[in-house]
């Protein structure tokens, strides 16, 4: 709970006092179907939702037929294909009039490497002139290997085939931005580069040889990349933001229109992979006069946001899987776990081993060029000092690639000079002493040297700590840890776990399986003081599974002997067509996607399974990748998803699962999402999730939402209108709980907004207040495991103590008196209750 004896939110985290704080956001995903005159057209219906601000994706011009926008051609211009800035500045009168703001999503890690290149004129710049473009200081590049060429792998095989094939052709055409006369052009299908001055003459080979880029084969990036990307992505560069010319360069627009009020907020993408993130967040605080930033940042187990960084909070993912595991019951770990090793041979607890064979993979391949770097960086260290000189490259490799496996979040944040946190600290020698477990005892001496260099220490030579080889190992050690965390743990790991498919979300921590009410509430109330205005969410772009597959996937927990017994019936009935060659962890990733996407309308689309199917095999890389897919395995999984909805046997096992659990998946739904909406932070609702959504991982989640028809759904229940489904039932608390947060914001995001627990009696219940300066405005009270209720015969003579005085139930639109209550009054018509206060009874 918090009084007012509880320490001061850090100013760090708080915006300046004359800047806009949301008290909620409703996220859309622009593009070319969905544009910022069509999100404009859509404000009336946002306002009437309860939403204050409008949470936009990237806007910035995207490489050509970006879905997404995060791959960033362009700093200078809101995108044309998106309506240009004056369709923004049409969209913030719009929801200025309705009394709403705009937050935005912005890219300051990477560019994108777009086809052709031309697009990006800030990389064509560097692939024209090399280090002396101007702009070779915007990108990561490392100028000493490959002879110090731009390594560009886009090649369908090696170059010398290439060019025996005739593929590669010198042409000239007008490129785009550099005047009105044609250029000389290397093209290969669809890519153009520049061609050097003086060169185009030359035979094409040699022509080649003079370029300030090496164009090679596709497969040759995880070898010998040489500037940084994003994750694995060879087509996103990083952008070098630390230095103050091109932080700048890239932000002034964002930052003129937050100055004249175009803009209220910032989500920033991917802080992690920047030199020095907290650098970057205050210089945007000062640049931004004190704006409201959040930050995607996954916060590992019980990790802290860092303490010096200058932002109001992360984009919600520790309160997302916490949220979702309180609804998940404890009991159902083992008979899951059990079923698992049925399918997989994999026991309960193998998860760790999954995840350090995973990160282990993706080191030794994907992101082998990054490994190579750090290494060379070390070598180069050691060889420049003689008292470092006899630890090897092999020596540090090893060295590396293990403490790089044993790292247990995403990265430290050691800067260059300054004196490292003891958190960081921690962190790396925490993960040294598991990486010395699991080297020979002679690298036990190299493992010392390498976390001193990478703490920034004195070692070796008296005096010699700062130098360019070692500042930039330091940086670029943390830059690719989280990578690999991204790609090793989340992109891999996580889908090869199968025990409970809903837990492995981005940011998850399927360890932990449930939570306790305790626990959860306990959290929050540490939210509500340290982070008070950061972001909650239960879906986002990025969430492999929406918030409601999530949901009707946490049942089985509830019901895992019944759960057990069904897949071995659709085993069953699926034996004719169930190819050997489906795996065991495929198949229990199949049968829980069909339960999680079979609604009372039926299953979902066969086009989308297999395209989700598709690319879950591929990043779980076990028996096919997309670098190497497999296609007669990839036919074997996707013809058994084929044949399964389309099998009456399996439609009518599934069928009647759905109808056994409605009534536990509606107390999910409702429970999660009313605790989501109620809790300390501001509350985030992804487009189209105001009702149950069906969603996978992306595209899936990015498709149009019929807005239209949610408008006449909110509307028909503002009329009066009884609810007749679930889909009305989550209109319903989302737009109440949506127009309290912003009717009270002092209950919510004020100065003196509070969180307090709420005594009752039931295991089964989420129950806790609002308040502001101490005084109780907002009740709240929430089933969590409703099947478990159902099976105990109802509440009984369960109860809750609400706050004295008289209250209003605003989904159930009646008085309620304070005081000890019956929870089977308070939960007879839906599953949830939402009281506020009255202060003029």
């Amino acid at each position: 709970m918090t009084t007012g004896t509880e320490p001061r939110t850090p100013a760090r985290r708080l915006p300046a006092p004359d800047r806009p704080v949301p008290t909620s956001t409703y996220r859309v995903q622009l593009g070319a179907d969905l544009t910022l005159d069509d999100v404009a057209a859509r404000v009336p219906y946002l306002a009437d939702l309860g939403v204050t601000h409008v949470y936009l994706s990237p806007v910035l011009t995207a490489a050509p037929g970006s879905t997404h926008g995060y791959d960033v051609v362009d700093h200078d211009e809101v995108s044309p294909v998106l309506g240009g800035e004056p369709a923004l500045r049409r969209l913030a009168d719009a929801a200025h009039a309705a009394g709403l703001g705009l937050v935005l999503d912005i890219v300051p890690n990477h560019m994108a490497v777009p086809t052709p290149a031309w697009h990006n004129r800030a990389l064509w710049s560097v692939l024209a002139e090399g280090p002396a473009s101007p702009y070779a200081s915007w990108f990561d590049v490392d100028w000493s290997a490959g002879e110090g060429d731009v390594l560009m792998p886009v090649l369908g095989d090696r170059i010398g085939a290439v060019l025996a094939s005739g593929e590669l052709h010198l042409e000239h055409e007008v490129v785009p931005g550099q005047g009105e006369d044609p250029q000389p052009v290397l093209r290969y299908y669809d890519h153009a580069f520049p061609v050097r001055p003086g060169t185009e003459q030359l035979p094409l080979a040699e022509l080649l040889e003079r370029q300030h880029y090496r164009l090679a084969y596709w497969r040759v990036a995880d070898e010998e990349l040489n500037y940084r990307r994003f994750f694995d992505v060879g087509t996103l560069a990083a952008v070098r933001v630390e230095d103050p010319a091109v932080f700048d360069a890239t932000h002034a627009l964002v930052l003129r229109l937050l100055d004249e009020g175009v803009l209220d907020g910032l989500r920033i993408d991917h802080p992690d992979g920047l030199a020095d993130p907290g650098g970057y967040l205050e210089r945007l605080r000062d640049a931004s006069g004190g704006a409201w930033v959040v930050v995607e940042k996954i916060l590992q187990g019980d990790e802290d946001l860092p303490p010096d960084w200058e932002t109001a909070g992360t984009t919600g993912y520790e309160a997302l899987w916490r949220i979702q595991q309180a609804f998940v019951d404890p009991g159902g770990a083992a008979r899951l776990g059990a079923l698992m090793h049925r399918l997989t041979g994999e026991s309960s607890d193998a998860l760790p081993e999954v995840v350090d064979t995973a990160k282990r993979q993706v080191v030794d391949r994907a992101l082998y060029a990054e490994v190579y770097r750090l290494t060379e960086l070390a070598a180069e260290v050691c060889r420049a000092d003689l008292r470092l000189r006899d630890h090897t490259w092999r020596s540090l490799h090893d060295c590396l690639v293990e403490l790089l496996v044993a790292m247990d979040r995403y990265r430290a944040y050691v800067v260059p000079g300054r004196t490292p946190h003891p958190t960081d600290v921690e962190v790396l020698e925490h993960a040294a002493r598991t990486a010395r477990a699991r080297l020979t005892p002679e690298r036990a001496a190299t493992m010392d040297v390498l976390v001193d260099l990478l703490l920034g220490r004195e070692v070796g030579s008296a005096g010699r700590t700062r130098e360019p080889q070692r500042d930039e190992l330091v940086v670029r050690f943390q830059q690719t840890c989280g990578a690999v965390m991204a790609k090793g743990v989340e992109d891999t790991a996580f889908y090869r776990w199968t025990q409970l498919v809903a837990l492995t979300e981005v940011g998850g921590e399927p360890e932990r399986f449930s939570l306790s009410p305790t626990e959860l509430l306990a959290w929050a109330a540490r939210s509500q003081r340290q982070t008070p205005l950061g972001m909650t969410t239960l879906s986002t772009h990025d969430t492999k599974r929406g918030e409601d597959v999530r949901a009707r996937l946490g049942v089985l927990s509830e019901l895992p002997v019944e759960w057990a017994d069904l897949v071995g019936r659709l085993r069953e009935a699926s034996a004719p067509y169930r190819s050997a060659l489906l795996d065991g962890r495929t198949e229990n990733l199949l049968w829980q996607t069909l339960a999680g996407t079979w609604t009372a309308d039926g299953p979902i689309a066969a086009d989308r399974l297999t395209q989700y199917l598709t690319k879950a095999v591929r990043e779980a890389k076990d028996r096919t990748s997309w670098t190497a897919p497999d296609d007669a395995y990839e036919r074997a999984v996707l013809d058994v998803a084929v044949q399964a909805l389309g099998d009456p046997r399996v439609a009518e096992l599934l069928e009647t699962w759905e109808h056994r659990t409605r009534q536990a998946v509606r107390g999910a739904v409702l429970g999660q999402k009313l605790v989501q909406l109620t809790f300390p932070g501001v509350a985030d609702v992804y487009q189209g999730t105001e009702v149950p959504t069906v969603a996978l991982v992306d595209p899936d989640n990015r498709r149009l939402v019929d807005h239209e028809a949610l408008a006449a759904r909110l509307a028909r229940l503002d009329e009066g209108a009884g609810t007749r489904d679930l889909a009305d039932e989550k209109m319903l608390v989302t737009s109440r709980a949506l127009r309290l947060r912003r009717d009270l914001p002092e209950a919510f995001v004020g100065a003196g907004a509070g969180f307090v627990a709420l005594p009752h009696s039931s295991g089964h219940v989420l129950t806790y207040a609002r308040t502001a300066d101490g005084d109780p405005r907002v009740a709240v009270v929430a089933t969590r495991l409703a099947a478990m209720v159902d099976r105990l015969g109802g509440w009984g003579e369960h109860t809750v103590a609400l706050p004295d005085g008289e209250w209003h139930d605003v989904l159930g639109d009646r008085r309620v008196d304070g005081g000890v209550r019956p929870l089977a009054d308070l939960l007879d018509r839906l599953p949830v209750a939402l009281l506020v206060r009255r202060t003029d009874a």
